[in-house]
């Protein structure tokens, strides 16, 4: 797991570290890492940097420093470096340290970046709050300018303009290739806004992990992380003993999401899938999906739907399935059951107006996007997608339940009946997944994970890991940095693609 702590936690561990080592020590050793990192960007063979241009925005704090004695750094090695001191003033050592190195200082960056190969971003620190202030807006935007003629953009511990403990962009903020962040990875790099800016994210140790006091403020898993959540059938393993999810999914007028939900939930590795649907999506389901078993409920809500569909353990509810009389009911009885439930689409519409519907023991796991979040709590939708962390964190606390936020950074939050636990994000995500049906994709995804035992916050972290990669794999975008070839697609690519996302654990 990627662990990240909030900048209090790393302000105290700073101290601590700070009192048994000499001073300078630890801006030493972040200067050394960002120098390591620069260089490998510029250079064309290991060890050459003579002609590269290189442009330092050093604010008056600390991440001005870092950035002047990596200059410093890059300078002895034959670079190019000019400073541009933007703040009331420089560090001293740093700039101390550059001119001896042979490195320039300036106050005006007339001409300075727009001709560097490499900008190095220490306008301002982790400490940093709100947008962009004059001059360092301006210089952003330079920047920004010069990136988009082929210049690359390093940040120093995270892209100034940037909230290091939520990703909050609140008005102009650099937009980094590269960013080097030093001891631990701070959340606004994980989580957009902020994570857009940030670009590749390169951690340098700087010592700071073993006076860590409180526990990460949000985690982003890796590979071996999902693989390791995955269920694995055994030689006892039958249908039931790998799980049985209840989908209550479509309706006659929206039979894509039936067929899509369904798709997601048999690839997931449950056992068995009950799908609940109307007349017409049964058809269609009972053709592209022939494992699954089907009941057809009717049209109007007095029905025994638990007693009629069989044993399950886990439901998910609301992909297509209408928002009348008769699927609220059908919401209603599912959950008024002790089993997991993961609730979506039409079944979250049905919430908004009805959020007594979530007074409930058993695990519960919603999927909403932005604007289905927004109604949920009463706010605005992009007022959500500026500041994720903070509505996913608060739409758990309010409705006692998981949630799992989409959007391009998808963040899972757990209700605080779960305890002092991390928010977690996915780092799969891609621009890709903005496509119509999705969503339900993901639904029977994680519903599979959910009935084969797995928390909600596990099912949906191992859930929206293994859409992303199903959705890169099928673009033709394996890796995170975008890839030639790559090809538009649709959800039911996604569907399509998840046994690939599967075997690449």
């Amino acid at each position: 797991m990627r662990d990240a702590y909030q900048v209090a936690a790393v302000r105290a561990a700073e101290h601590a570290l700070m009192e048994l080592v000499p001073d300078g020590a630890l801006m030493g050793r972040a200067a050394a890492g960002l120098a390591s990192v620069c260089a490998s960007l510029l250079a064309a063979e290991p060890g050459y940097l003579y002609g590269a241009r290189v442009a330092v925005l050093a604010g008056s704090g600390d991440n001005g420093g870092d950035a002047l004695f990596a200059g410093a750094l890059l300078a002895r090695r034959g670079a190019a470096v000019t400073a541009i001191t933007a703040g009331s003033k420089a560090h001293p050592g740093g700039t101390a340290a550059l001119r001896a190195a042979g490195g320039r200082i300036t106050a005006d960056g007339s001409g300075v970046i727009e001709r560097a190969d490499l900008i190095l971003d220490g306008l301002l620190g982790i400490g940093g709050r709100g947008g962009l202030r004059q001059p360092f807006a301006d210089l952003a935007a330079q920047a920004e300018q010069a990136r988009q003629g082929g210049a690359t953009v390093v940040a120093v511990d995270l892209p100034s303009g940037i909230d290091a403990d939520t990703g909050v962009v609140d008005g102009p903020a650099v937009r980094a290739d590269v960013t080097v962040t030093f001891g631990v990875i701070k959340p606004g790099l994980l989580v957009d806004p902020g994570a857009g800016h940030a670009g590749t994210v390169e951690l340098v140790d700087i010592g700071l992990r073993p006076y860590l006091k409180d526990n990460p403020a949000v985690t982003a898993p890796q590979r071996a992380d999902i693989a390791g959540l995955l269920p694995r059938p055994s030689a006892e393993s039958d249908k039931y003993r790998r799980g049985v999810l209840g989908l209550l999914a479509g309706s006659d007028r929206y039979t894509g999401a039936t067929l899509l939900s369904t798709g997601g939930a048999v690839h997931g590795g449950a056992g068995m899938v009950r799908v609940v649907t109307a007349l017409v999506p049964a058809a269609l389901v009972r053709q592209a999906w022939p494992e699954t078993v089907i009941t057809v409920h009717p049209p109007d809500e007095d029905w025994d739907l638990i007693g009629t569909v069989g044993r399950v353990q886990a439901w998910v509810a609301g992909p297509g399935m209408g928002t009348d009389d008769g699927a609220r009911a059908r919401l209603t009885a599912i959950l008024a059951t002790d089993l997991p439930v993961l609730v979506d689409a039409d079944g979250l519409t049905i919430l908004s107006q009805a959020k007594d519907l979530l007074a409930r023991e058993a695990p519960t796991l919603i999927t909403p996007h932005a604007g289905e979040l927004a109604r949920l709590l009463g706010t605005d939708p992009d007022q959500v997608s500026a500041r994720r962390l903070e509505h996913a964190r608060r739409a758990a606390a309010e409705l006692g339940v998981t949630v799992l936020l989409k959007g391009s950074t998808t963040v899972i939050a757990s209700p605080p009946a779960a305890g002092d636990v991390p928010v977690l994000v996915n780092p799969t995500g891609t621009p890709w997944l903005a496509t119509a049906g999705s969503g339900d994709v993901l639904s029977g995804l994680t519903g599979a994970l959910l009935a084969q035992g797995l928390a909600p916050a596990e099912a949906g972290l191992a859930g929206a890991y293994l859409h992303g990669m199903a959705a890169r794999l099928a673009a033709g975008q394996p890796d995170e940095a975008l890839a030639d070839g790559e090809a538009p697609i649709g959800a039911s690519d996604l569907v399509r693609a998840l046994p690939d996302a599967f075997r690449s654990l």
